[in-house]
């Protein structure tokens, strides 16, 4: 199974009843909430190209790879950042959350990625990134939610 494509996509969400709850509501915003979620590791395709999201068919299994953060009255952060190489045109994926604001998830994010493309002797292209953050209110859930996800 080698994906032929892939979109990047997000969401956040504040609930009140569960955590649970404010992740599926972040997957909502996201758009992929219809989906069984399989978590991946971090390896684009030579030959899978970037597109626009696309609805999925209920119930598809769908491969990602996921970046989420959970709180309760704190700033949440979920990031993602993706290249390819460009003589191979292979790409890799790093993620990055937790209880950290937008600034800090972007600069690990941004040296993770350059420490995997370091370590596989890879020069890469243009470096994207996604990111959700969310300050949660006192009392209530909140979930950030970025993935990438493989389209076959």
């Amino acid at each position: 199974m080698i994906a032929k494509a892939f979109f990047v996509t997000s969401g956040k969400a504040v609930g009140k009843v569960s955590s649970l709850n404010s992740f599926d509501m972040a997957l909502k915003e996201a758009g992929i909430e219809q989906c069984n979620l399989v978590t991946v590791s971090s390896i684009i395709p030579p030959n899978c190209e970037e597109t626009e999201p696309t609805k999925l068919p209920v119930g598809a299994i769908t491969y990602v790879v996921l970046s989420r953060a959970e709180g309760k009255g704190k700033t949440i952060s979920a990031g993602l950042t993706w290249a390819k190489d460009v003589e191979t045109g292979y790409g890799i994926v790093a993620e990055a959350s937790g209880n950290m604001d937008k600034a800090t998830v972007k600069a690990k994010l941004d040296k993770k990625i350059r420490e995997m493309a370091k370590i596989r002797g890879l020069k890469l292209g243009d470096i994207k990134f996604r990111i959700e953050t969310l300050k949660v209110p006192p009392g209530s859930y909140g979930c950030v939610v970025a993935a990438l996800v493989y389209i076959f």
